[in-house]
Protein backbone atom coordinates (compact mmCIF):
# COMPACT_ATOMS: atom_id res chain seq x y z
CA UNK A 1 0.00 0.00 0.00
CA UNK A 2 0.86 3.34 -1.11
CA UNK A 3 2.34 5.64 1.80
CA UNK A 4 -0.55 8.31 3.21
CA UNK A 5 0.43 11.76 2.42
CA UNK A 6 -1.58 15.02 2.92
CA UNK A 7 -2.13 18.06 1.00
CA UNK A 8 0.77 20.41 2.41
CA UNK A 9 2.79 19.64 5.49
CA UNK A 10 1.45 16.77 8.10
CA UNK A 11 0.81 17.86 11.70
CA UNK A 12 2.71 17.50 14.19
CA UNK A 13 3.73 14.65 15.39
CA UNK A 14 2.02 12.28 12.81
CA UNK A 15 3.92 9.20 11.13
CA UNK A 16 2.27 8.80 8.12
CA UNK A 17 4.32 5.89 7.18
CA UNK A 18 2.39 4.49 10.56
CA UNK A 19 -0.87 4.98 8.33
CA UNK A 20 -2.14 1.54 7.46
CA UNK A 21 -6.03 1.78 7.07
CA UNK A 22 -7.98 3.24 4.48
CA UNK A 23 -9.68 6.75 4.21
CA UNK A 24 -12.82 6.65 1.97
CA UNK A 25 -15.08 10.20 1.87
CA UNK A 26 -18.26 10.41 1.22
CA UNK A 27 -19.60 13.57 -0.08
CA UNK A 28 -22.96 15.60 -1.06
CA UNK A 29 -25.31 17.91 0.09
CA UNK A 30 -27.92 16.80 3.03
CA UNK A 31 -30.38 14.48 2.48
CA UNK A 32 -28.74 13.01 -0.47
CA UNK A 33 -28.09 9.38 1.34
CA UNK A 34 -24.96 9.92 2.31
CA UNK A 35 -25.85 8.77 6.12
CA UNK A 36 -27.68 5.97 5.00
CA UNK A 37 -25.29 4.68 2.86
CA UNK A 38 -22.42 4.93 5.31
CA UNK A 39 -24.19 2.71 7.67
CA UNK A 40 -24.67 0.42 5.19
CA UNK A 41 -21.49 0.45 4.19
CA UNK A 42 -20.36 -0.38 7.38
CA UNK A 43 -22.35 -2.87 8.10
CA UNK A 44 -21.23 -4.82 4.87
CA UNK A 45 -17.65 -4.07 5.59
CA UNK A 46 -17.98 -5.40 9.30
CA UNK A 47 -19.95 -8.54 7.56
CA UNK A 48 -16.97 -9.39 5.84
CA UNK A 49 -14.33 -8.89 8.84
CA UNK A 50 -13.00 -5.69 7.87
CA UNK A 51 -12.50 -3.17 11.00
CA UNK A 52 -14.45 0.20 10.41
CA UNK A 53 -14.35 3.55 11.85
CA UNK A 54 -16.70 6.27 11.03
CA UNK A 55 -16.21 9.99 11.12
CA UNK A 56 -18.18 13.53 10.04
CA UNK A 57 -18.58 16.79 10.68
CA UNK A 58 -18.97 18.92 13.99
CA UNK A 59 -18.64 15.70 15.81
CA UNK A 60 -15.92 16.95 17.29
CA UNK A 61 -15.57 16.55 21.56
CA UNK A 62 -13.67 19.53 21.96
CA UNK A 63 -16.03 22.20 20.00
CA UNK A 64 -18.97 20.31 18.59
CA UNK A 65 -21.64 21.55 21.47
CA UNK A 66 -19.36 24.77 21.26
CA UNK A 67 -20.16 25.09 17.24
CA UNK A 68 -23.72 23.82 17.35
CA UNK A 69 -24.62 27.01 19.56
CA UNK A 70 -22.76 29.40 17.24
CA UNK A 71 -24.82 28.41 14.89
CA UNK A 72 -27.90 29.11 16.46
CA UNK A 73 -26.63 32.51 17.81
CA UNK A 74 -25.69 33.45 14.07
CA UNK A 75 -23.58 35.78 15.53
CA UNK A 76 -20.49 34.98 14.29
CA UNK A 77 -18.71 36.27 11.26
CA UNK A 78 -17.93 33.65 8.25
CA UNK A 79 -14.45 33.52 9.09
CA UNK A 80 -14.59 32.74 12.75
CA UNK A 81 -17.16 29.98 11.56
CA UNK A 82 -14.82 28.57 9.42
CA UNK A 83 -12.25 28.57 11.95
CA UNK A 84 -14.62 26.88 14.13
CA UNK A 85 -15.24 23.94 11.62
CA UNK A 86 -11.71 23.81 11.05
CA UNK A 87 -10.96 23.03 14.61
CA UNK A 88 -13.63 20.95 14.81
CA UNK A 89 -12.11 18.56 12.06
CA UNK A 90 -8.21 18.85 12.95
CA UNK A 91 -9.35 17.67 16.34
CA UNK A 92 -11.01 14.57 14.73
CA UNK A 93 -8.17 14.49 12.64
CA UNK A 94 -5.73 13.92 15.50
CA UNK A 95 -8.17 11.91 17.72
CA UNK A 96 -10.23 9.98 15.65
CA UNK A 97 -8.99 9.55 11.84
CA UNK A 98 -5.52 8.80 12.36
CA UNK A 99 -5.99 6.70 15.39
CA UNK A 100 -8.21 4.30 13.42
CA UNK A 101 -5.94 4.62 10.47
CA UNK A 102 -2.94 3.69 12.59
CA UNK A 103 -4.98 0.48 13.57
CA UNK A 104 -5.78 -0.15 10.15
CA UNK A 105 -9.28 0.28 9.77
CA UNK A 106 -11.16 1.88 7.22
CA UNK A 107 -12.49 5.03 8.31
CA UNK A 108 -15.79 6.09 5.99
CA UNK A 109 -16.16 9.45 6.80
CA UNK A 110 -19.22 11.44 6.25
CA UNK A 111 -17.88 14.57 4.97
CA UNK A 112 -14.86 16.04 4.94
CA UNK A 113 -12.83 19.07 4.22
CA UNK A 114 -13.91 19.93 1.14
CA UNK A 115 -17.73 20.56 1.81
CA UNK A 116 -16.22 23.64 4.02
CA UNK A 117 -13.99 24.67 1.09
CA UNK A 118 -17.09 24.60 -0.89
CA UNK A 119 -19.51 26.57 2.00
CA UNK A 120 -16.62 28.97 2.56
CA UNK A 121 -16.08 30.06 -0.41
CA UNK A 122 -19.50 30.38 -1.46
CA UNK A 123 -19.58 32.43 1.69
CA UNK A 124 -16.90 35.07 0.33
CA UNK A 125 -13.21 33.01 1.49
CA UNK A 126 -10.38 33.05 -0.86
CA UNK A 127 -9.68 30.07 -2.18
CA UNK A 128 -5.78 29.96 -1.10
CA UNK A 129 -6.66 30.43 2.02
CA UNK A 130 -9.19 27.43 1.99
CA UNK A 131 -6.25 25.18 0.59
CA UNK A 132 -3.77 26.49 3.50
CA UNK A 133 -6.36 26.28 6.18
CA UNK A 134 -6.43 22.56 5.09
CA UNK A 135 -3.39 21.33 3.97
CA UNK A 136 -2.49 19.37 6.89
CA UNK A 137 -5.68 17.09 5.94
CA UNK A 138 -4.83 13.81 4.68
CA UNK A 139 -5.45 12.66 1.45
CA UNK A 140 -7.95 10.05 1.14
CA UNK A 141 -7.84 6.92 -0.48
CA UNK A 142 -11.38 7.45 -2.28
CA UNK A 143 -14.19 10.35 -2.48
CA UNK A 144 -16.92 9.33 -3.30
CA UNK A 145 -19.51 12.80 -4.13
CA UNK A 146 -23.34 12.31 -4.43
CA UNK A 147 -24.74 14.19 -7.30
CA UNK A 148 -28.41 14.60 -6.99
CA UNK A 149 -30.73 16.90 -9.26
CA UNK A 150 -32.42 19.53 -7.42
CA UNK A 151 -36.33 18.39 -7.46
CA UNK A 152 -35.22 15.08 -5.64
CA UNK A 153 -33.35 16.45 -3.13
CA UNK A 154 -36.23 19.37 -2.14
CA UNK A 155 -38.17 16.34 -1.75
CA UNK A 156 -35.95 14.54 0.12
CA UNK A 157 -35.24 17.41 2.36
CA UNK A 158 -38.67 18.32 3.00
CA UNK A 159 -39.47 14.42 3.64
CA UNK A 160 -36.78 13.84 5.75
CA UNK A 161 -36.77 16.94 7.71
CA UNK A 162 -40.71 18.32 7.34
CA UNK A 163 -38.79 21.82 6.81
CA UNK A 164 -35.82 23.40 4.90
CA UNK A 165 -32.57 24.14 6.62
CA UNK A 166 -31.51 27.72 7.99
CA UNK A 167 -27.76 27.46 6.97
CA UNK A 168 -28.65 24.67 4.65
CA UNK A 169 -30.79 27.11 2.51
CA UNK A 170 -28.15 29.74 2.99
CA UNK A 171 -30.84 32.30 4.50
CA UNK A 172 -27.37 34.23 6.17
CA UNK A 173 -26.03 35.18 2.84
CA UNK A 174 -29.52 37.02 2.01
CA UNK A 175 -29.91 35.56 -1.09
CA UNK A 176 -33.90 35.85 -1.13
CA UNK A 177 -36.40 36.21 1.95
CA UNK A 178 -37.80 33.39 0.39
CA UNK A 179 -36.86 29.81 1.56
CA UNK A 180 -37.62 27.96 -1.10
CA UNK A 181 -35.68 30.79 -3.55
CA UNK A 182 -32.77 30.58 -1.81
CA UNK A 183 -32.34 26.87 -0.78
CA UNK A 184 -32.36 26.65 -5.16
CA UNK A 185 -30.06 29.15 -5.13
CA UNK A 186 -27.63 28.48 -2.54
CA UNK A 187 -27.63 24.57 -3.26
CA UNK A 188 -26.65 25.55 -7.12
CA UNK A 189 -24.24 27.64 -5.81
CA UNK A 190 -22.47 24.31 -3.22
CA UNK A 191 -22.73 22.86 -6.53
CA UNK A 192 -20.59 24.69 -8.68
CA UNK A 193 -17.87 24.90 -5.96
CA UNK A 194 -17.95 20.94 -5.82
CA UNK A 195 -17.46 21.36 -9.23
CA UNK A 196 -14.24 23.40 -9.23
CA UNK A 197 -13.32 20.95 -6.35
CA UNK A 198 -13.45 17.97 -8.34
CA UNK A 199 -11.56 18.94 -11.41
CA UNK A 200 -8.38 19.89 -9.01
CA UNK A 201 -9.20 17.22 -5.98
CA UNK A 202 -10.42 14.05 -8.31
CA UNK A 203 -13.87 12.95 -6.93
CA UNK A 204 -15.69 10.10 -8.50
CA UNK A 205 -19.32 10.78 -8.80
CA UNK A 206 -22.54 8.76 -8.01
CA UNK A 207 -25.68 9.13 -9.39
CA UNK A 208 -28.13 8.57 -6.33
CA UNK A 209 -30.92 10.12 -7.59
CA UNK A 210 -32.00 6.51 -8.36
CA UNK A 211 -32.94 3.12 -6.29
CA UNK A 212 -30.84 2.95 -2.82
CA UNK A 213 -30.09 -0.70 -3.82
CA UNK A 214 -28.60 0.34 -6.90
CA UNK A 215 -27.10 2.95 -5.43
CA UNK A 216 -25.51 0.72 -3.01
CA UNK A 217 -24.50 -1.60 -5.29
CA UNK A 218 -22.49 0.67 -6.80
CA UNK A 219 -20.50 1.69 -3.86
CA UNK A 220 -19.98 -1.33 -2.99
CA UNK A 221 -18.07 -2.24 -6.16
CA UNK A 222 -16.10 1.13 -5.92
CA UNK A 223 -15.34 0.24 -2.54
CA UNK A 224 -13.92 -3.28 -3.65
CA UNK A 225 -12.00 -1.53 -6.30
CA UNK A 226 -10.44 0.84 -3.81
CA UNK A 227 -9.60 -1.55 -1.39
CA UNK A 228 -8.16 -4.37 -4.55
CA UNK A 229 -5.71 -1.03 -5.33
CA UNK A 230 -4.42 -0.38 -2.09
CA UNK A 231 -3.98 -4.10 -0.99
CA UNK A 232 -3.59 -6.11 -4.08
CA UNK A 233 -2.15 -9.11 -2.11
CA UNK A 234 -5.21 -9.34 -0.08
CA UNK A 235 -7.60 -11.05 -2.44
CA UNK A 236 -10.37 -9.99 -0.40
CA UNK A 237 -9.01 -11.42 2.54
CA UNK A 238 -9.47 -8.42 5.28
CA UNK A 239 -6.56 -10.12 7.68
CA UNK A 240 -3.70 -9.39 4.91
CA UNK A 241 -4.86 -5.59 5.39
CA UNK A 242 -2.86 -4.88 8.72
CA UNK A 243 0.34 -6.84 7.38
Amino acid sequence: MAQKRCYGNPPAGIDLRELDGLLVVIEGPDASGRSTHIHLLSAWLEQRGYPVARTGLTRSRLVSAELDHAKLGNVLSPRTMSLFYATDFYDQLENVIVPALRAGSIVLADRYIFTMMARDAVRGADRDWLRSLYSMAIVPDAVFYFSVDMDTLMERTLANHGRLDYWESGMDLGISRDWYTSFIQYQESMRKEFALLQTEYGFETIDVSGKLKDIQEDLRGALDRVIAKAYPKARGNPLVLAG
